[in-house]
């Protein structure tokens, strides 16, 4: 890779406040790089505020809301260059990101995916391995800062992921079944059985916000956001762990969490803890439509 030319970024939102996907795009210190940003509804809500400040960005409506996965995939299907970086509106790129990435990409020569690495998270891990002693030997040497440069690895974390294009078959990249969660360890979990090169990189660090970009003022908004996280990390466990497995393994997997939530609903109904309620409530129904093999389908 020469120059950035060569890369489009993808950026997926759905009702993104103004100033998390302007401290986005505004760490995107680069102006040679193409942005699609894929709106996952009808309008766009910040476009003039974007367009007048951003010469380089292009605005795209998905008309509804796809997901994680579809959404993303819509934003592949528009993109012409050889690599795509998949950005959550929530990363803030470090300062050296931009002008690291053809030397990484050099560097690894022959890759899938690159992930990146956090600037100061040390509890989410940024990448790791499905085998369970591996896995255990990463997190050790990443906590203590040695994970150096590239290293090969089985699974990146979604939030950001650089892809070469050129390794896929399809623009669809993803599986659609997956609406919210999983869909990144599929994704490298597919790639790994077919012998497909995943790293991560100390180069390309990241700030991600997570979870708390999602929440608002707005009270009612914030508990159906977290009644679909809730519903879809258990619907998508699920999925996951029967795809890639079966579903006898994936039962067994997840019976223990399935009991435990529906007697946590029933304790804390007859408590009036309402909170607590919805959580594993909404945990309950997404594992019960997932093991009866019901598509995702809760929007909220």
């Amino acid at each position: 890779m020469k120059t950035l030319k060569d890369l489009t970024i993808i950026i997926v939102t759905f009702n993104t406040p103004k100033n998390i996907i302007l401290e986005c795009l505004r760490s995107i210190k680069n102006n040679d790089v193409k942005i699609l940003i894929i709106e996952n509804s009808n309008i766009f809500l910040h476009k003039n505020e974007v367009e007048s400040e951003f010469s380089n960005v292009d605005i795209l409506c998905t008309g509804k809301n796809l997901g994680y996965g579809k959404g993303n995939n819509f934003g592949i299907q528009h993109t012409k260059s050889e690599y795509a970086l998949i950005l959550n509106p929530d990363v803030i790129c470090d300062e050296n990101f931009f002008s690291n990435i053809p030397v990484v990409i050099n560097e690894a020569k022959d890759f899938s995916i690159i992930g990146c690495q956090y600037l100061l998270d040390k509890v989410f891990m940024p990448a790791g391995f499905f085998d369970k002693k591996k896995n255990i030997e990463f997190i050790k040497n990443y906590k203590n800062n040695k994970v150096d440069g590239l290293t090969k690895v089985d699974w990146v974390t979604g939030c950001s992921m650089l892809l070469s294009l050129k390794k896929f078959d399809n623009n669809k990249v993803f599986d659609e079944n997956f609406f919210l969660y999983f869909e990144e360890f599929d994704l490298c979990n597919t790639l790994i059985k077919n012998n497909k090169n995943i790293f991560t990189t100390d180069k390309l660090k990241i700030n991600h916000l997570g979870f708390k970009s999602s929440l608002g003022g707005n009270e009612l908004e914030n508990l159906n956001t977290t009644n679909l996280k809730d519903w879809h990390y258990m619907w998508s466990s699920f999925y996951f762990y029967k795809k890639n497995f079966n579903y006898f393994y994936a039962l067994k997997k997840l019976l223990g969490k399935f009991i435990k939530s529906f007697f946590k609903t029933i304790f804390y109904t007859i408590t009036f803890q309402k909170n607590k309620k919805n959580k594993y409530f909404h945990r309950f129904l997404g594992l019960l439509s997932s093991i009866t093999g019901r598509a995702s389908s809760f929007r909220g």
